[in-house]
C-alpha cells in the first residue's frame, strides 16, 4: 500500500472519557447527539456536542453496538441478547436472547444495511480463533448467521448503489469486499479490497462517505485510514492514543469524524504516556459522511 501524501491532519479530544473499550459509534440526527459504546463497561453513551456533556446508560452486560430505530428508539445488542432500547431511560426490551453459551461470549460491531436489517459481530471473550461468527436481524425478528469460523468480526459499511459489503475480521488484516443482495440480503464469499502490514495495526471499525470511501479505525496503529474504493490509502487522521477502535460521521453538516479509542490493553506506564486513551475525538477531514442506516423492526 502507497503511503498518501505528507498529512498533518490530526483529530481533536472532545471527550475525556476514558472508556475502557469505547465502540460503535453513530450520530443520531434528531436528538443532534453521538451515541457509542463502552463495551466492557457495559455502557451506553450519548455525547452532545453543543453542550460536550455525555449521559451514561448502564446496560448490566457486555454492550457491542448501538443503531437507530426507523420507530425513533434505539437497538441495542449485548452479550446475551439483542434488545430495543429506550433513549430517553435507558430501558432495555429483549428482541431476541442468544443460548447458554452466553457467558462464554460477547457481541461486538454492529451496524445496519439499506435494507433495514441489522448485522452484528459475535466472539469469544478470549477472543479465540475461529469462534467468532456475523449475524443478521432481520425486520421480521429472524436472526441468521452468516458466517462462522471468524475471530473478531468489526467493520462493516455498504456501498451507496446497495450492491457491496465491506467487512472487516480484524487479525485478517484485510477489509474484504462482499457482492451484496439488496433484495435477499445474501453476500458472496468476499475478495479483499486492502491489506494492512503489521506495523500499521489492526483494522477495526469503520465507517463509509459519500464518495465510497472507507474510513477505518487502526487498533494499535495510532490513526484513522481513508481507502479509496479501489483499495487506495488516500488520507490519514493521527489520534495521540493508540487503540483506535471506531468512527463515524456525525454533525449537523456530516462532516464531523468521530472517533472512539479504548485504553483496554495499555499498562499503567503506557496510559501514563496515552493519558487521553479511552476518550472520543472529532476531525474535519474535508469528507462528508451518509446518514446512517436504521433497524425496520
Amino acid at each position: 500500500m502507497a503511503t498518501p501524501p505528507g498529512s498533518d491532519l490530526h483529530a481533536e479530544l472532545v471527550l475525556d472519557a476514558r472508556a475502557t473499550l469505547g465502540e460503535g459509534p453513530v450520530w443520531d440526527p434528531e436528538r443532534r447527539v453521538l451515541w457509542w459504546v463502552d463495551i466492557l463497561a457495559g455502557a451506553v453513551h450519548a455525547f452532545d456536542p453543543t453542550s460536550g456533556s455525555d449521559r451514561m446508560f448502564g446496560a448490566g452486560e457486555a454492550v457491542g453496538a448501538v443503531a437507530l430505530r426507523a420507530s425513533g428508539g434505539l437497538l441495542v445488542s449485548a452479550a446475551g441478547r439483542i434488545a430495543a432500547m429506550d433513549p430517553a431511560t435507558g430501558r432495555l426490551e429483549t428482541l431476541v436472547g442468544f443460548g447458554p453459551d452466553t457467558t462464554l461470549r460477547r457481541m461486538n460491531d454492529g451496524k445496519c444495511d439499506p435494507t433495514g436489517a441489522f448485522w452484528a459481530g459475535r466472539m469469544a471473550l478470549d477472543a479465540a480463533p475461529g469462534l467468532g461468527s456475523l449475524l443478521r436481524l432481520d425486520p421480521d425478528g429472524t436472526l441468521t448467521t452468516v458466517l462462522e469460523g471468524l475471530t473478531i468480526p468489526n467493520g462493516m459499511a455498504w456501498s451507496r448503489d446497495r450492491r457491496r459489503m465491506y467487512f472487516v475480521d480484524s487479525p485478517r488484516r484485510q477489509i474484504t469486499q462482499h457482492a451484496f443482495d439488496p433484495v435477499t440480503r445474501a453476500i458472496d464469499e468476499g475478495v479483499p479490497l486492502v491489506g494492512f502490514p503489521d506495523d500499521a495495526g489492526l483494522p477495526d471499525g469503520l465507517t463509509i462517505d459519500e464518495e465510497d470511501c472507507l474510513w477505518v479505525a487502526m487498533w494499535g496503529g495510532w490513526c484513522v485510514q481513508c481507502i479509496s474504493p479501489d483499495g487506495r490509502l488516500i488520507e490519514r487522521v493521527e489520534l495521540p492514543v493508540s487503540e483506535v477502535s471506531s468512527c463515524t460521521f456525525g454533525g449537523d453538516d456530516l462532516r464531523d469524524l468521530y472517533i472512539t479509542t479504548a485504553r483496554e490493553d495499555l499498562s499503567p506506564a503506557e496510559v501514563a504516556l496515552e493519558p487521553v486513551a479511552g476518550g472520543l475525538f472529532r476531525a474535519r477531514p474535508g469528507a462528508r459522511g451518509v446518514p446512517a442506516h436504521r433497524f425496520a423492526g
